[in-house]
Formats: C-alpha cells, structure tokens, sequence
C-alpha cells in the first residue's frame, strides 16, 4: 500500500463559522511542526501549491500587487481567476482572492512550528463541505511539509475519498448544520 492508500484523516477539528449579516466565514486553525518560512513558502510558491493546494498558479503569490491566475483543479470544467495580492507580509500575513472567495491566510510561530488560520467566505450551504476539503488539503500539505509527499486530494476525487464524506458529516454536525443527504433540521429535534 502507498502512504496515499494508507492515508486517513483525522476527526473534525480546528474550524469554526462566523456569520456577519449574510456573508459566512470559514476559519480554519491547523498547527504545523514545521517553520512560518517554510509554510509560507508552501503557500505563495506555484511548484508547493502544485502539491496540496485546491488551485494551480502560475506565479508566486508572495508579493504584494502581484497579479496571478489561479486555475481551480478537478473541476468539471476548469475555471480560471485573475488574482492581485492585496497583502503579503513574508511570514505572517497572506491575503488574495480566488474567485469569488476572500482568502486570508496568518501564520504565527507557535511552539517550534507554525499555527496556520485559514479566513475565507463561503456559501452556507457550503461550510461543512469546505471544511471537509481544507482539513485534507491541510493534512496533504503537513505531509508535503515533512517531505512525505502523498499528492493533492482535491475536488470530486477528494469528495469520493471515504474521510471526506466522515469529515463533511462531522464539520456539519458541529455547525449545527445539515449535510445535503441527512434529515432536514427540524427532523432531528423530534
């Protein structure tokens, strides 16, 4: 068996919902044993997002008023977006957006490694789902991190991936939300 075939993720962890009128906002925490330099870099450089991330770039997203274009990765149909890097302070603070999504990205030192915090909008009826797919992204970019790549785990492939239907039901259970094939709300309480 390969590390892929092996690889199983972990329980619902790390990630929260914020509601601001009627925009959502995904943030996800992950702690990473290794340095805010070398997670900054799996972030911002084209050849590390390559192996973890859910889009393709085709130039560093490091500096600040850069333009990229990001190309979204398993999707039925690719879909392009121009980018501008509206912040990019080298090792802490990355913001830009993907699409139609706010993507802020902070790294803290934090105990020998990084704490990661993912801020980005989201659909409601896509929170659980979301938090599914970057809780893997963020396991394939631990196991990137520690130079066990076991490539990216993204779009329909990650969604016929065993965990990620445990994680969506996890992550919708602790949003108090429900998952697109449970019982409808209402249905639970009684």
């Amino acid at each position: 068996m390969t590390d892929r075939e092996q690889y199983r993720p972990g329980p619902a962890s790390g990630a929260q919902v914020r509601k601001d009128g009627e925009k959502w906002t995904l943030i996800l925490v992950r702690e990473l044993r290794h340095s805010p330099e070398k997670v900054w870099q799996a972030l911002t450089e084209p050849a590390h997002l390559r192996e973890w991330a859910p889009f393709d770039a085709d130039g560093s997203l490091g500096t600040v008023g850069t333009t990229v274009k990001l190309t979204t990765v398993g999707a039925p149909t690719a879909r392009v977006t121009e980018t501008r890097v509206t912040r990019a302070d080298a090792p802490e603070m990355l913001e830009y957006t993907w699409g139609d999504f706010d993507m802020r990205w902070e790294l803290e030192a934090f105990g020998g490694g990084t704490r990661l915090t993912l801020w980005t909008n989201i659909g409601r009826r896509f929170i659980a789902m979301g938090a599914a797919g970057w809780h893997i992204c963020f396991d394939v970019l631990e196991r990137l991190l520690a130079g066990e790549p076991i490539g990216r785990i993204v779009g329909p492939e990650a969604m016929k991936f065993g965990g990620w239907q445990r994680l969506n039901a996890e992550y919708a259970k602790q949003f108090g939300i429900e998952t697109p094939s449970g019982p409808p709300r209402a249905a639970q309480k009684s």
